[in-house]
């Protein structure tokens, strides 16, 4: 049976702890995305969220990759969690600055993550509504972090837009959405977040994901992930338990198990 293709990156990948790490000690940071594209197929790139995107900066990035490297690119935080009276405006331009990715054909998706106080109401239906209409004409993957939003109806709506639903290992705590394999479009997302249930709630953006997955936890989800791939064109796999590396570690392990795993499928049975 054919199955879709699966690119394994990280979230983000200009971290100066990674030096030493995974970069070159001596290697300028202008070249840390270079360097990336030539182990990993794809990145996510969350600096969009803190700063709105340019579009020339968006083509430069693209410039640095070889050709089959692509991009998901995370929402401004003026369309999902400091949201205002000019939101259409900030998507407008949000929408200008990515296009310098699809024009070029690097534009994986855009991730669109709200947050846990994002709840399902109706005014927060029909503001994600109008969010998804206004970036309509890109690839779209849709992040709960509240698990109120996990209903058929919902998961109805993101498949009749083509927008997929972001899937999430993350901690077991209460609140958050299940570790659900539901495919909404021809694209699959899986962000692993860390078992890191202590900081969850109090920590920061690096505390939160402090947390590096054992060879033996990514082999149980390689199941997941071969599924994914039997109901989807493409599924992209992004770490983002980003603390001292450990992100590039578990990225490496899961693209590395993948293939293993792949290339035993096609060993020919003994006669």
């Amino acid at each position: 049976m054919e199955t879709g293709k699966i690119l394994a990156g990280t979230c983000g990948y200009s971290y100066d702890d990674w030096r030493g790490v995974f970069y070159p000690e001596t290697l300028a940071k202008d070249d840390f995305l270079r360097y990336y594209s030539l182990f990993f197929p794809f990145v996510e790139l969350d600096f969009s969220w803190y700063a709105m995107p340019k579009p020339a900066s968006l083509a430069r990035m693209s410039e640095r990759t070889g050709s089959g490297f692509c991009f998901a690119i995370k929402a401004h935080r003026s369309l999902t969690h400091e949201t205002g009276p000019d939101w259409k405006e900030r998507a407008a331009e949000f929408a200008a600055a990515t296009e310098a990715l699809a024009v070029q054909d690097r534009l994986a998706t855009i991730l669109i993550q709200l947050p846990y106080g994002f709840s399902y109401t109706e005014d927060n239906r029909r503001y994600l509504a109008a969010l998804l209409g206004e970036l309509g004409g890109f690839p779209l993957a849709v992040e709960f972090r509240n698990e109120s939003w996990y209903t058929e109806r919902v998961f109805e709506g993101l498949a009749k837009r083509s927008t997929a639903l972001v899937l999430v290992d993350r901690p077991d705590l209460p609140g958050l959405p299940p570790e659900a394999s539901v495919v909404t479009s021809s694209m699959a997302y899986l962000r692993f977040h860390g078992k890191n249930s202590r900081q969850w709630w109090t920590g920061d953006a690096t505390s939160r994901y402090d947390y590096l997955y054992s060879e033996e936890e990514l082999a149980l989800r390689i199941p997941r992930i071969r599924d994914l791939a039997l109901r989807a064109t493409t599924v992209l796999i992004a770490f983002n338990n980003h603390a001292e590396g450990n992100a590039i570690v578990n990225a490496k392990s899961i693209a590395d198990m993948l293939k293993r795993d792949a290339d035993a499928d096609k060993t020919p049975l003994n006669p």
